[in-house]
């Protein structure tokens, strides 16, 4: 898939087991990718205010979605996981604050790409793996 070039890359060792979640963690690596090649090509503004607005738009209802699945599969660490959502949507609120004042960058792609896909590779790595491990235990599937 393209966004190699960007480490933003998807590979299959990042699939949790639950179709929904799965693909849309592989449609965010895809917007991440576009949104960084965007700020390193010098894209026009609008369109990559356009971008960062849908990637904004989607990983809100994917964050919707992961939490309602955590409900239905009574999920014990819920309360905490949210909570690392909303930190997430606050260091998104700041890029984006910044693009709008500022404009795209090479220091606004860096830190795109520092503090938006590295959480997001390691928040999948690490707490969404355990959702993952968490259904597969209460469907009998692990």
């Amino acid at each position: 898939m393209g966004g190699q070039k960007y480490g933003v890359a998807w590979s299959d060792d990042l699939k949790l087991g639950n179709a929904r979640v799965d693909e849309q963690h592989r449609r965010l690596f895809e917007l991440l990718s576009e949104l960084v090649a965007s700020c390193m090509d010098g894209t026009d503004t609008e369109m990559l205010r356009d971008t960062l607005n849908f990637l904004v738009e989607y990983t809100l209802r994917h964050f919707e979605d992961e939490e309602s699945l955590q409900i239905e599969y009574s999920y014990p660490d819920y309360f905490r996981h949210k909570q690392l959502h909303e930190i997430f949507k606050c260091a998104v609120s700041g890029l984006v604050e910044r693009f709008v004042k500022n404009g795209s960058s090479a220091e606004l792609s860096r830190d795109v790409n520092k503090i938006v896909i590295r959480w997001l590779l390691g928040h999948i790595r690490k707490e969404d793996m355990r959702i993952g491990e968490h259904i597969r235990n209460m469907t009998g599937r692990g």
